[in-house]
Parts: C-alpha cells; structure tokens; sequence
C-alpha cells in the first residue's frame, strides 16, 4: 500500500488541524493505521493508532483528549483531528499502515506516507 498524508500548515496555538492520509490499492483495510510524528532533533514518537475495523483506537498521555484518529476504509482514508495545538505538537506528521503488530511500536510497518508539516506559532 502506498500512502499520501496532507493537511500539513501553520497554525496558531490553541488551533487545529485534520490531517490526512490517502492510500492506494484495495487492502487499505486489512491495515491497522498509525500517525507518529518528528520534531527537528528528535526521535519519531507515536501519535495515534486505529485498528482495521476502526473500533480501536489507542493514543500516548502527551496527546489524548487533544487528538483523534478515524478512518474511512470506503475512501481508503485514516484522518488525524487535531485540537487546542501547542507549539509543541510542531513536527512532521506521519502516517504508517501495519498489517500485525502494536500500532504504536515504530517497527514493523509496511508503509510510510512522505510526511507533512505541522508549525504551530505561539
């Protein structure tokens, strides 16, 4: 499966985003998705992680309440809903499909989207 994720900007603190990922192909769903994320300097963390079905979703203490992750397996789309961003949250956003696996493990994805840039100004 191939990913595109867009809905990157600059966005002032408190704002919010929805970003999305676009896949190719006719499997998108047998796929668990994920978005991790990677400011300048440091290690890619996880963001967000929803299951094949969509019935699951799993998330880090750094982001819950403030982020949602949903997917249309229709449109071949999982979107990240982002709320009250922080200068923080400035990063590049990427989307990871996985077909086995914890989804916020970094290892053992099938594949990346590009990434897409998320500023947030204080």
């Amino acid at each position: 499966v191939q990913l595109q994720a867009s809905g990157g900007g600059l966005v002032q603190a408190g704002g919010s985003l929805r970003l999305s990922c676009a896949a190719s192909g006719r499997t998108f769903s047998s796929y668990g998705m994920s978005w991790f994320r990677q400011a300048t300097g440091k290690e890619r963390e996880f963001v967000a992680g929803i299951t094949q079905s969509g019935h699951t979703t799993t998330y880090p203490n750094s982001v819950r309440g403030r982020v949602t992750i949903s997917r249309e397996n229709a449109k071949n789309t999982v979107y990240l809903q982002m709320n009250s961003l922080k200068p923080e949250d400035t990063a590049v956003y990427y989307c990871g499909a996985k077909r086995f696996g914890k989804l916020s493990d970094m290892k053992g994805f099938d594949s990346w989207g590009q990434g897409t840039q998320v500023t947030v100004s204080s």
